[in-house]
């Protein structure tokens, strides 16, 4: 889930504090966040009725035909059961779970950065991304780090999200398509 999430968040927080135009840096900020406000329950049933049916048809079922036999990526990526549940599903609705956190605590941290520094970095001549790149992320280094673990403890903490979409099987697997179990699933 941070493999997936954590890119598209601080890609959501940089184009928001500086690419996005004034008019749409609003609406687009509190849409972000109104997906914080969605219960975990509604994500785990969207996830089981709707993604996990299109998962399997657009993507373990091809991909599970093109790796079937081969060596070592056939092992991590062929589906014995292409149901669409299993654990890859699992880390992409906890990424969808944990964007909201982490993209909204980066783009607060990102607002505090002062604008001298970045008017300085604009003033010898950078680019926008390396104003972003060499100024503020190294400043916000720390906070976005703490916006990270953030985003891990509600993956961590999740249990009916996971428990609907992961398969529940008391086995462990080698393949990220397959059926597993967390603790919170087992607890659920």
């Amino acid at each position: 889930a941070l493999v997936i999430g954590v890119p598209i968040s601080l890609g959501i927080a940089i184009y928001l504090t500086q690419l996005c135009p004034g008019w749409a840096r609003r609406p687009v900020a509190m849409t972000i966040e109104l997906l914080a406000a969605v219960p975990s329950i509604i994500y785990g049933m969207w996830g089981l009725f709707i993604f996990a049916p299109l998962f399997a048809r657009f993507v373990q079922i091809p991909v599970s035909n093109v790796v079937e036999g081969m060596p070592i990526v056939g092992t991590l990526f062929y589906a014995q059961v292409p149901s669409g549940v299993g654990v890859l599903t699992a880390g992409i609705i906890l990424a969808i779970m944990i964007v909201p956190f982490v993209a909204s605590i980066t783009r607060d941290m990102l607002d505090q950065i002062p604008t001298v520094l970045r008017e300085s970095a604009y003033g010898i001549g950078c680019t926008t991304w390396e104003v972003v790149r060499h100024v503020l992320i190294p400043q916000a280094s720390v906070s976005i780090i703490g916006a990270i673990m953030l985003g891990l403890g509600r993956a961590l903490g999740e249990t009916m999200a996971v428990t609907f979409v992961i398969g529940n099987a008391n086995r462990l697997s080698a393949s990220i398509f397959d059926p597993g179990s967390t603790i919170a699933s087992r607890i659920a």
